[in-house]
């Protein structure tokens, strides 16, 4: 059987799932696909041709590489095909976005041909996406005195590439399409059961929210041909948790725009909008596509007389509405005047944050990349030819206020600007270009940023970048079928383009499967630096950390910046005392509750929590700036001070030290860089010449929230709600509760400790409970199921030598073995205590889950509808989020505790505690 057989064979088994052939990104394929178009006697020839011409992808795929060589031939008169013409070549490389095409055209325009020189030249102008050899090339060309060469950069120069791009249309007429009312997850656009098939756009369009939703979608184009659908969070805000591209992805396959006729399920330029806008990581992923994020304010607060907000009995405001987008509903977004208007032409929002220049310039060039690019490759060019390149893309916005003190966030921004005036000081709602120090890949969203790598035609990481790495958590629960096809070739990839792996291409060191956020924790080795990650719990506690969508942490692993608006931010401090029965996991959900009671709305959304946490180590404090994605925070910066911060860069140097020792060094000395750094970065502030990172005095804030340790007296569970009458308020991480609301009454299923929100300390917490139960009753038994999964190896490793690991196994009715993983996923739970492999599970939700219609207790993050668990005909899955101490009680109990339950099991155990900064020497943690 030949391949291009056997492609024939998979397009027959696609066409049974209702899909259409897969594109192709295998080169040798692409080799019988010419063959075939070269022999005008084959059958297959016509079918050949057109799987050529619009099935192959583009970039640095070896399929790439062989369609651009055959083009080279038809160009050059050396393979003849009466169906693609010259000038159609021409057109076909020009789709093809870098790499072997441009290789191809500079092989062209420095040809011997001056016809075909020219005819090259036009094309090559058009590209954006070349790098440090192609540049190379043109200049050498250029200095050697070639006249196209020269043409070519004057044209770059002047930024020709962008220029005579068609502006973006005035008016917009768009659909609604309501798609849920309250927040809506990027869950629902892209399942995270559904991860595996992220890479496979066509398949993975399948899950976007229902076949119901996909028809009535299908249903609006049809009716409205010549207006875009618009996807609406009805009382809520769009794409909250993950920034996951492959939500944005969905949602462009469904209502944009095909981004070239020549690659197949490639769409661009979505329409999104929430009552409460959109979240910021997912509003940034849109920017990558080149769409539109709109704040509706559909909904507004009724008030009295005085102006204040009417309250139900709940004592929520009375919400009224302002206008309706019910589904169906036309209107029109006029992008000049930046205001939403109804069908008629009535003026009903205005929407200025959705079009500011830099934005304008990302849906003109159908994407942020093209701007990102084409802003290196004018200076380039400009510097080259030694003129001034004229001002062509909206300058960066720069902000600066005159004896205005630097927030944390914006001390960050500053040191790392890239490209801003010399001598400026930036503040808050500057829009800048930064370098980016510390880049994560995670597994699941992996694949689309390898896809995302050969569409810009990168091949190595950027030398600025300290520090890269690929994980292999989201996927580490089962080794199925799906696992063992696709992390292998990421691992390849990931480490060939110069990135530290968890799994080793090479078969040399142990594969691990540590919780990416924990690993990125480890590896940020100065508190100065900015960290982009494929991920949204990308929250480090050292420097400032973005959660980012698969394109962006591309865009970051090959030139090793990221544009960004500066945020504002929000500070954050404590007062009082933690009682001893307390956890720091409960200080974490307090600040949510109390910052609501402070300010009445959610400060924390779109900003930067700058919270003032300096006596706790980075493990520990990770806790909180984890939380504060879902407190729908855009980032968080940690402040510490100087004894902790050393002791979080020695941490971070030790285990460093231990991915070296295993063998996880990269052959481009990546991890030894890091420990020079931290090396550094102490040396520092031992010396006094760069003491911890701390705000101005005189720094302005957009809020101040004050936590009152004093006021928490009783472990607090973050509840999805999912009876709430009021559909907007289920699902949100607002609903925080005291474990006495539940009246020692709530029935509990399962119980989850694990994912990134918990540390070493934690897993020691979860022995110690165990040692004590069985000391006061003789034996412990478990009502409900009890999941353990450590973060990381690290830890186990280190517990195994402190002795508590014996104890879990001495009370586990399941302990993973990496010999031989699980290649299913569990679907029914006995009530044991069940160690798992280190990694995500449950709170990933893509491979393990709770049966249907459960009651989970978990430690984890996510509350989101059939995130952990799902539904059951007859019940709501809930997953609701606690304490590790509460975790493991209530599924020793089968229900929650009554507060004297959880204080005695408790008593006597070193739970996380913290105080605050103004009196260090009573921190009392000793888990590391």
């Amino acid at each position: 059987m030949s391949l291009y057989t056997d492609y024939l064979s998979e397009i027959e088994t696609r066409k049974g799932q209702g899909l259409h052939p897969k594109p192709i990104d295998d080169g040798a394929l692409v080799k019988e696909i010419v063959a075939h178009i070269k022999d005008a006697a084959s059958e297959h020839r016509d079918g050949a041709l057109n799987f050529f011409i619009y099935n192959t992808l583009p970039g640095t795929t070896s399929a790439a590489g062989e369609k651009a060589k055959f083009l080279k031939e038809v160009i050059l008169g050396e393979a003849e095909v009466e169906e693609i013409s010259v000038p159609f070549a021409f057109e076909l490389l020009s789709h093809m976005k870098g790499g072997p095409s441009v290789d191809v055209l500079l092989d062209l325009v420095l040809g011997e041909d001056a016809a075909i020189a020219d005819q090259a030249a036009e094309v090559l102008k058009s590209q954006v996406f070349l790098y440090d050899a192609d540049t190379d090339r043109l200049k050498a060309a250029y200095e050697a005195g070639n006249t196209v060469a020269k043409d070519v950069l004057q044209s770059y120069a002047k930024a020709e590439f962008f220029t005579k791009l068609p502006e973006i249309d005035e008016e917009i007429e768009v659909v609604t399409y309501v798609a849920a009312e309250g927040d809506i997850s990027t869950d629902l656009l892209s399942p995270g059961n559904q991860a595996h098939s992220r890479a496979d756009r066509e398949l993975h369009g399948k899950c976007f929210i229902s076949d119901k939703a996909q028809q009535e979608v299908e249903a609006l184009k049809l009716q409205h041909p010549n207006k875009r659908v618009m996807l609406i969070a009805e009382k809520g805000t769009m794409g909250v948790g993950s920034s996951r591209m492959s939500g944005v992805n969905n949602v462009a396959l469904w209502t944009g725009k095909q981004a070239s006729p020549y690659v197949p399920f490639v769409n661009f330029a979505p329409i999104v909008a929430g009552t409460n806008g959109i979240s910021p990581i997912f509003l940034t992923t849109v920017g990558v596509t080149g769409g539109i994020g709109l704040d509706l304010k559909n909904w507004v607060k009724k008030v009295d007389e005085d102006g204040n907000p009417i309250l139900n009995n709940d004592g929520n405001p009375i919400l009224e509405e302002k206008y309706s987008v019910a589904t169906g509903t036309v209107l029109k977004i006029n992008t000049k005047t930046h205001k939403l208007l109804s069908e008629d032409g009535e003026e009903l929002v205005d929407v200025p944050s959705s079009f500011t220049p830099q934005k304008v310039e990302f849906m003109k060039a159908g994407g942020s990349y093209a701007i990102v690019f084409g802003k290196k490759l004018q200076a380039l060019a400009a510097e080259t030819l030694g003129v001034e390149a004229p001002l062509v893309f909206a300058p960066s916005k720069e902000v600066s206020h005159e004896g205005q003190g630097l927030t944390a966030v914006e001390k960050i921004f500053n040191k790392n600007a890239v490209g801003s005036t010399p001598g400026k000081t930036l503040h808050a709602g500057s829009d800048v270009r930064v370098k980016v120090n510390i880049v994560g890949s995670q597994d699941t969203t992996g694949l689309m940023t390898m896809q995302e790598l050969e569409a810009m035609a990168a091949t190595v990481v950027a030398p600025s970048v300290d520090g890269a790495y690929q994980s292999g958590c989201h996927t580490a629960s089962v080794w199925d079928a799906k696992a063992q096809a696709n992390t292998p070739r990421l691992m390849k990839f990931m480490n060939d383009f110069g990135l530290v792996t968890g799994r080793d291409p090479k078969g040399v060191y142990h594969s691990m499967t540590d919780v990416i956020h924990k690993v990125l924790n480890d590896i940020t080795v100065d508190d100065w630096s900015v960290i982009i990650g494929g991920d949204s719990h990308t929250r480090m506690s050292k420097g400032v950390a973005f959660g980012a969508d698969s394109g962006t942490v591309a865009l970051a692993l090959a030139t090793g910046e990221a544009s960004m608006p500066v945020p504002e931010s929000v500070k954050v401090t404590f007062k009082g005392k933690m009682a001893e029965h307390m956890d720091f996991r409960d200080v974490v959900h307090a600040t949510q509750a109390q910052m609501l009671e402070q300010h009445g709305d959610n400060v924390f959304q779109g900003r930067v929590i700058e919270v003032h946490i300096g006596t706790l180590l980075a493990d520990q404090a990770f806790t909180f700036t984890d939380w504060t994605a879902e407190m729908k925070a855009k980032a968080s910066v940690c402040i510490s001070n100087d004894e902790t911060l050393i002791g979080s860069l020695e941490l971070a140097k030790s285990r460093i030290q231990i991915m070296i020792d295993k063998g996880m060094e990269h052959e481009n000395g990546m991890l030894q860089k890091l420990i020079d750094i931290a090396d550094a970065r102490i040396a520092e502030i031992k010396s006094g010449e760069k003491p911890a990172l701390t705000p101005d005095n005189n720094a302005e804030y957009f809020a101040e929230v004050v936590v009152d340790l004093d006021q928490i007296v009783e472990p607090m569970i973050a509840d999805p709600d999912v009876n709430n009458a009021d559909v907007s308020k289920r699902y949100t991480h607002d609903t925080i509760r005291p474990i006495s609301y539940y009246n020692a009454e709530k029935h509990v299923d399962l119980g989850f400790v694990g994912s990134c929100m918990v540390h070493k300390g934690d897993i020691k917490i979860v022995a110690q409970m165990l040692k004590n139960l069985e000391k006061e009753t003789g034996k412990v038994e478990f009502k409900a199921p009890l999941v353990v999964a450590a973060p990381t190896y690290n830890i186990i490793d280190e517990l195994k030598e402190e002795g508590d690991w014996e104890v879990l196994e001495k009370y586990s009715g399941f302990e993973f073995d990496d010999l031989f993983p699980k290649q299913k996923a569990r679907t029914e739970y006995e009530n044991i205590l069940y160690l798992e492999r280190p990694g995500c599970n449950l709170c990933m939700g893509n491979q393990e889950k709770a049966a249907k219609g459960d009651t989970v207790l978990a430690t984890s993050t996510r509350l989101f509808q059939g995130r952990v668990v799902g539904d059951a005909p007859d019940k709501k899955g809930e997953s609701l989020l606690a304490s590790t101490p509460v975790v493991v009680l209530s599924a020793i109990l089968g229900r929650t505790p009554r507060i004297e339950e959880y204080k005695s099991a408790v008593e006597g155990i070193d739970l996380t505690k913290f105080a605050p900064p103004v009196a260090p020497e009573r921190t009392k943690s000793a888990h590391f």
